[in-house]
């Protein structure tokens, strides 16, 4: 059984005097361990799909399931267990809390979940080292570069042993040589065992995942394996 199941989703949006449809009759599969980069123009549905398949809409007609659970049946409390314990979101803004600490911001998730305190200090800790902040945890993110801000967001993501990370353009606000460092620590999760999910629209980006679905007009264009997909050396 695939992690992810998706069958004949559509999603559309009233806008008043059009129906808009963002996602158009989309199927896919994807498997446990994947390393998968959704493309596309502007328009093409691919942030609608990836706010699909982290639960944070839900299709207005077809079939999404997530780890043989029918996520259209689920209700909002349901659905928001599912966001906080299996799925570790990266954005391009980070999205971190400006006056906490990094270990404070990667705790968060715990939080919600309901780890006790020290379980939570010893988690984000180990989780903070490994994407390599263990002399950055009690800064906070003004205190921080962009690269080490982006780190601290994939740290948060990481901490609750998520089925799935999923990153909308994780490289968009950094430089090319902060990107790069990024892209090669997706690299290292992936073959640690980690499924990642990528929304990206830029191709050297896209050129790490191992496979490409490409939309179009709320479509699938292209869904191929990527033969070499693109491992810097490490230095």
């Amino acid at each position: 059984m695939p992690l992810i199941h998706i069958k004949d989703v559509v999603k559309t949006y009233d806008m008043g005097a059009e129906l808009v449809h963002a996602l158009a009759g989309v199927s896919l599969d994807i498997e446990a361990n994947e390393y998968v980069a959704i493309m596309g123009p502007s328009g093409s549905g691919k942030s609608t799909l990836m706010n699909v398949i982290g639960c944070l809409d839900t299709p207005t007609s077809g079939l999404y399931d997530f780890e043989g659970e029918n996520v259209g049946e689920l209700d909002d409390n349901q659905l928001a267990e599912i966001r906080n314990k299996k799925i570790g979101f990266v954005f391009q803004t980070f999205n971190l809390l400006p006056r906490s600490t990094a270990l404070h911001n990667v705790e968060l998730p715990l939080i919600y979940a309901g780890f006790g305190t020290q379980q939570r200090k010893e988690r984000a800790e180990n989780v903070l080292s490994d994407v390599g902040l263990g002399d950055r945890m009690t800064h906070k993110p003004n205190e921080l570069s962009g690269g080490q801000r982006q780190r601290v967001a994939i740290a948060r993501a990481l901490v609750n042993d998520p089925s799935i990370i999923l990153a909308d353009e994780p490289t968009g606000n950094l430089d090319s040589k902060t990107g790069i460092e990024i892209m090669q620590l997706f690299v290292e999760l992936h073959r640690k065992g980690n499924t990642i999910i990528l929304v990206t629209h830029e191709e050297e980006i896209a050129a790490h995942a191992h496979r490409v679905i490409r939309l179009f007009d709320g479509k699938i264009a292209s869904d191929e394996t990527v033969e070499n997909p693109l491992v810097y050396e490490d230095r």
